[in-house]
């Protein structure tokens, strides 16, 4: 295995000193999170090189987005990053209405306001609960785990799905809210409150999570900015970039929340970002939760937006649209468009080239973990071995996005 490993990274492994010790961090491994291969130079127990293989699970995403209409894609965004799958689902719909020109009424956007925020708390709870699982702490992660599924229940009953969502439809939403969903949501935050805050006393302030973490895996601002950083991991190394705030889409503009700023990029300052962000977003819920508008939950787009399925079956015109759409696809204006949006890993942007056809002539993916994850052999290296494992973890290198 050495000899193979050895071969495959050139030189750079192939003449190990005496007493070192090349060994694979993945790809099937449970600290790994995903299918990640990281080859690491040991002396003893100190990190001397390393180097990180991606690409186990590429999909080749953006060209199936090349053969896909605008609808079909959407169930590709699912499966990039899985933890917080309508925050991706939303991405793409942002993009696909900017090319098009669509405003939609004021009840759809609250409402993917609404669910962008529980999905990014039910992002940051695995970040942060795993982290403390890494680290031989599970305690915490099963603290927050039932709040989770909370939240799950609610996106069950709004979409009809738990994990791939496939949530919004261009235009609007799939279907309209349940006549619970607000008083669920409050439910929610009033629940999640005090049990963020316990499992900062639980995990966060413990002395062993903090002697394991403080200091450690830590980037500078300088070096996140070159190597791309973006969302949490950008703010924790002291960059005050947030795509919600910087360059608002939605309403992001109209509601009163802060951004958290850590100092030195490590683990722990990314731990506390993100324990800072679900306490935001709570505030963002709850400002829109109360003030969620009555309307129709999509636009007046017959072109675009699928009829009724009643309405179909009576009406020729409604039965008209549902065949062009189906058969023909969404036409969208030619041209080049770019729509970034702040996912919970950060910024997630969608570029797309269309030639006025119902699938794009090109897509391509900005996402998140594939630019941070480069830098993850300069964070360990000098290290520990044991250390590499809080650092990925902090980092929340998610597979099916990094890859996409």
């Amino acid at each position: 295995m050495y000899e193979k490993t050895a071969e495959h990274f050139g030189s750079k492994f192939r003449h190990l000193p005496e007493g070192h010790l090349l060994v694979n961090l993945g790809p099937s491994h449970p600290a790994t999170h995903g299918i990640l291969q990281n080859v690491i130079q040991l002396d003893g127990e100190r990190v001397v090189e390393a180097e990180s293989v991606i690409g186990y699970v590429h999909r080749s995403f953006e060209k199936l987005g090349e053969k896909y209409t605008y609808n079909q894609f959407l169930v590709c965004t699912d499966r990039m990053n899985y933890v917080s799958t309508p925050l991706n689902n939303i991405g793409w719909i942002l993009t696909v209405e900017k090319m098009m020109g669509i405003q939609v009424p004021d009840k759809v956007v609250y409402v993917r306001m609404i669910v962008s925020e529980l999905s990014r708390i039910m992002d940051h709870i695995i970040c942060n609960g795993i982290l403390g699982v890494d680290l031989g702490a599970f305690s915490g992660m099963l603290h927050l785990f039932h709040h989770r599924e909370n939240i799950y229940q609610v996106l069950e009953k709004l979409t009809g799905a738990r994990l791939t969502t496939t949530f919004c439809r261009i235009g609007g939403l799939e279907k309209d809210i349940y006549p619970e969903f607000a008083d669920e949501v409050r439910t929610i935050c009033k629940g999640l409150k005090p049990a963020i805050e316990e499992f900062q006393s639980l995990l966060v302030n413990n002395r062993i999570f903090m002697d394991r973490t403080k200091g450690i895996g830590g980037i500078s601002a300088e070096d996140a900015i070159a190597y791309g950083y973006s969302g949490p991991n950008l703010r924790a190394a002291g960059v005050p970039w947030d795509v919600r705030k910087d360059e608002p889409y939605m309403i992001y503009d109209k509601v009163d929340f802060d951004v958290p700023i850590g100092e030195d990029g490590s683990v722990l300052h990314r731990t506390l970002v993100r324990m800072e962000e679900m306490r935001q977003s709570i505030r963002i819920i709850e400002q829109l939760v109360e003030g969620i508008p009555s309307g129709p939950h999509h636009a007046d787009l017959p072109h675009a937006y699928l009829p009724e399925k009643g309405k179909v079956y009576k009406n020729m015109e409604e039965l008209i649209y549902h065949f062009k759409i189906i058969m023909h696809g969404i036409k969208v204006p030619p041209g080049e468009y770019y729509q970034a949006t702040e996912a919970a890993n950060g910024e997630l942007g969608f570029y797309i080239v269309s030639e006025g056809e119902k699938s794009p002539w090109r897509v391509h993916v900005r996402r998140p973990c594939f630019w941070f994850y480069q830098s993850f052999p300069d964070l360990v290296k000098g290290g520990l071995l044991a250390d590499t494992i809080a650092t990925m973890s902090s980092l929340n290198v998610i597979a099916g996005e990094l890859d996409c």
